[in-house]
């Protein structure tokens, strides 16, 4: 394929066909490394990357850039966390379509459910840095979110601490790689009980979703933590799921901040090791002293 531009100049460009080898969670590849010993031919690994279209009834919805894998739980969380479904029994199943151009999700919703998907036309251009591209009005950007204020329950500094050592040997993809990020569920006394894995923080925390619907959680027993930052996406998705306490391992954006607050979301920023910033309602996280930190919260 050739591309014109103003002036005649010419680019060619490819189309990429998938193998079967790029629908794995990981690739084998060779790298030239070169460091101040030289320079040496090694083997390395890298995450797949692969456009994964969500089709809802035979519609075409979203095409998004993810990795390859746990694809049940993330067309049931996307499904929901978008707020195309009220709950788990609108969803009625999922076949997976593979093409040398990517992979097809086949989503089978409820009637009602396709009538409200229909009627918000929205049409998305996914990328793993994005969550939002291609929302056709303001109103779809900042929809309205659940009331989780009536969910009083307390978490420990310690929990948060404890979480946080444990999620590296959670993140099997990320060890591998190094080009994945991470959402896990945590219980109240900070034990990771789920984890999931993609290229994409969005795609990440939606597949967490998706299995902590399928496993029927109680959003009100935990908490979730992310290895990125706290867009107001992951607020909308995490808060839409019901979760109450979300804890990011970087800072969230200011509209983040207020989204929490009004929807009544504890948001927490740089939860790495014994310290964290609590930005909305910190009544959530219990007095006490972090370990190691001798800061009380």
């Amino acid at each position: 394929m050739e591309r014109r531009f103003p002036g005649g100049i010419t680019k060619a460009t490819a189309i990429v066909h998938l193998k079967d080898d790029d629908l794995q969670t990981a690739n084998a590849a060779q790298v030239l490394r070169v460091d101040v010993g030289g320079r040496t031919q090694v083997e390395t690994s890298l995450a797949a990357e692969v456009p994964i279209a969500f089709e809802y009834n035979g519609i075409a919805h979203a095409v998004m850039l993810a990795t390859p894998a746990d694809l049940d739980d993330f067309a049931l969380g996307f499904t929901f966390s978008e707020g195309l479904i009220d709950a788990r029994a609108g969803f009625y199943g999922m076949e997976v379509l593979a093409s040398e151009q990517g992979l097809t999700l086949a989503i089978e919703i409820a009637a009602a459910a396709f009538a409200r998907l229909k009627e918000r036309r929205r049409t998305l251009a996914g990328r793993t840095g994005c969550g939002i591209c291609g929302t056709e009005s303001l109103e779809q950007v900042l929809r309205p979110l659940p009331d989780l204020s009536a969910q009083r329950f307390t978490i420990a500094p310690a929990a948060l601490a404890r979480a946080h050592a444990a999620l590296v040997a959670v993140q099997p993809l990320q060890q591998a790689t190094g080009a994945a990020h991470g959402a896990v569920w945590c219980t109240a006394d900070g034990a990771i009980v789920c984890a999931r894995e993609d290229v994409g923080r969005h795609n990440a925390l939606d597949k967490l979703i998706g299995a902590l619907l399928r496993d029927g959680a109680d959003p009100k027993r935990g908490f979730a933590l992310i290895t990125s930052r706290a867009s107001v996406e992951m607020v909308q998705k995490s808060a839409t799921a019901g979760i109450a306490v979300l804890a990011a391992v970087s800072a969230p954006t200011a509209l983040a901040v207020r989204v929490a607050e009004s929807c009544g979301q504890t948001l927490i920023g740089f939860a790495r090791g014994s310290s964290f910033s609590v930005y909305t309602d910190a009544a959530r996280i219990a007095a006490g002293t972090s370990p190691g930190s001798g800061q009380r919260f």
